[in-house]
């Protein structure tokens, strides 16, 4: 389970990668790192799908896109940042913070045998 974790913290760093990736790319080797990006992350965020429940890890998935290519935005790019931009950010963290409580609950359940 552990390792699940690991693979779904890389997925997160190539998914912020590439997302980089189509902002400066250029010329076609530019966009061949990107694609070879794509596809490392998507090997990456399926090993972590197969011990952890995929809606966990698509959550945390696009959640950790989300918050990274804004602030990337801001940053990076010098994109203006707001206060809608930092409520739904926030919103973001609480649901998959609740996601990872829900799951909890829902194995201990089943050890306990409430769930079958």
């Amino acid at each position: 389970m552990r390792n699940a974790w690991f693979f779904v913290v890389l997925t997160c760093l190539c998914e912020l990668c590439w997302v980089y990736g189509f902002s400066v790319a250029e010329t076609w080797w530019h966009w061949s790192i990107v694609i070879a990006t794509i596809i490392v992350d998507f090997y990456f965020l399926s090993v972590a799908c197969k011990s952890l429940p995929t809606g966990t890890v698509y959550a945390i998935f696009a959640a950790a896109g989300t918050i990274g290519t804004t602030l990337m935005d801001i940053f990076i790019f010098n994109k203006p940042f707001s206060v809608p931009k930092g409520v739904f950010i926030g919103i973001l963290i609480a649901g998959v913070i609740s996601l990872k409580i829900a799951d909890n609950y829902s194995e201990d359940q089943k050890d306990e045998g409430v769930i079958s």
